[in-house]
């Protein structure tokens, strides 16, 4: 059973939510690992493949992200933010294969409180599978956020 309830802790509702449970998050060096188990009925199976196509991976690690904001913000209600993109995605595998755990790390690596940038990777039996530097956006407050999408 999960530790977290990752309703509260990211701005989805299961069957969007993705990462199945945080491991280990570290403040002081601004680290998250979550873990993500592949199976059939996860959104994004691909039946074809026996798995989740490898460019998904990024949405792992954008779940990762929101995470960590999540405890950076004191364990508060999530802030919304908004992936950008990533410049590099590399991944050495086609898809996460099925009955697979993959862990999930992000290290913040620039925020200047509104664009933050994460260095992230994904193991697969310990081994790196994935990595990209992801940039997100984070209004730094609600209202701003209501403004751009009332544009």
């Amino acid at each position: 059973m999960p530790e977290y309830d990752l309703e509260k802790v990211l701005p989805h509702k299961h069957p969007i939510i993705l990462i199945d449970d945080i491991i280990d998050y570290n403040l002081d060096e601004h680290t998250v690992k979550t873990v993500v188990k592949i199976y059939p009925e996860k959104m994004f199976f691909d039946k074809s493949l026996n798995g989740i196509s490898a460019i998904t991976g990024i949405e792992f690690m954008a779940q990762t992200i929101g995470c960590y904001s999540y405890f950076k913000n004191n364990m508060k209600r999530p802030r919304i933010g908004f992936l950008l993109g990533t410049r590099i995605f590399n991944s050495n595998i086609e898809f996460f294969e099925n009955g697979k755990i993959y862990e999930i790390t992000a290290k913040e690596v620039f925020s200047d409180n509104e664009l933050v940038s994460f260095e992230c990777l994904i193991y697969n039996e310990g081994e790196v599978c994935a990595q990209a530097t992801i940039n997100a956006y984070m209004p730094a407050n609600e209202i701003n956020l209501i403004g751009m999408l009332n544009v």
